[in-house]
């Protein structure tokens, strides 16, 4: 089972996370994805659970939660299949003599 942990902060650790998702079970693992260029924290994680109970009890009683001073956005981790490709920010228009990208303008 996989859970999506959004609105995280930028300091947070694997074992900060394990810690937090082992009061409501078994944590088979955590990841932290990083960005390519900075190598820094990209604010979200992925926490793999033991099992759907143990997911649901995590979910209910983290989304919303304040930890870290970031109030947490906690969900079942969607597969990969059905997010948008690149995310719907990457879809280019041009306005005048500008483009924009997600709602910033170059």
């Amino acid at each position: 089972m996989s859970i999506y942990v959004g609105n995280l902060s930028y300091s947070v650790s694997e074992e900060d996370l394990t810690q937090v998702f082992a009061e409501y079970g078994s944590v088979k693992s955590v990841t932290l994805p990083t960005d390519r260029e900075t190598g820094r924290m990209r604010g979200f994680a992925f926490v793999e659970m033991e099992s759907a109970t143990d997911e649901s009890a995590a979910i209910e009683a983290l989304d919303g939660a304040e930890w870290m001073g970031r109030d947490l956005r906690v969900s079942k981790a969607r597969p990969k299949g059905e997010r948008p490709a690149n995310g719907s920010r990457d879809s280019f228009s041009r306005s005048g003599d500008s483009f924009s990208r997600g709602g910033r303008r170059y």
